[in-house]
């Protein structure tokens, strides 16, 4: 990875190198580490790749179990994280948040990060079909999952709903009149 530096056009935000380190996680097969001093404000990494329609990553990624997709905007546009951000593992009381500028994905410290720990931000996802994306964050007021709080809201709208539909389903059915059997069956049935 390209020293911060190079990134960084507010030299004052990245005063020192920084160095990132990549190993095993807690939260989540392997994670992205500082291994100097973070201060709060400094662009920390980019998140980098190819970018792709939603369809086309859809379709690229439609038989992987992992993916490191990053909507961009509106989200009909995502990036195929191929670079040291993509090990960046998600958190519900993370030390870093994404920002968009002009098309680029930077990973910003939104608190001090001391040596050795690992660096998280909050997926917010908001698309992943019928996935729970559990979280494994071990954050005290941890949501459960990656998805965005509104996202969660959605999802249990529509849970709600569906729910309603089956229960108004199973009423209409048990407010049928049954239909009595054939009188021909009956009839065959005492001739045998």
């Amino acid at each position: 990875m390209r020293c911060i530096q190079d990134f960084n056009p507010l030299q004052e935000k990245a005063a020192f190198p920084m160095a990132l380190i990549i190993r095993s996680s807690a939260i989540h097969a392997a994670g992205c580490y500082s291994t100097t001093a973070v201060r709060k404000g400094t662009r920390v990494a980019e998140y980098t790749g190819p970018r792709l329609s939603k369809d086309q990553a859809d379709s690229a990624n439609e038989d992987s179990p992992i993916t490191y997709l990053f909507g961009l905007g509106d989200g009909s546009i995502v990036i195929d994280g191929h670079c040291m951000a993509m090990f960046i593992n998600h958190s519900c009381r993370p030390n870093c948040e994404t920002e968009e500028v002009r098309g680029r994905v930077w990973i910003k410290a939104i608190r001090s990060i001391v040596p050795g720990e690992e660096i998280t931000y909050d997926y917010c996802l908001y698309d992943g079909g019928e996935d729970e994306a559990i979280c494994n964050c071990g954050a005290k007021r941890c949501r459960g999952t990656m998805y965005s709080p509104q996202e969660i809201r959605r999802r249990k709208a529509a849970a709600r709903r569906a729910e309603k539909k089956k229960a108004a389903k199973r009423r209409s059915r048990a407010t049928e009149i049954p239909i009595p059997r054939q009188p021909a069956v009956v009839e065959e049935e005492d001739a045998a």
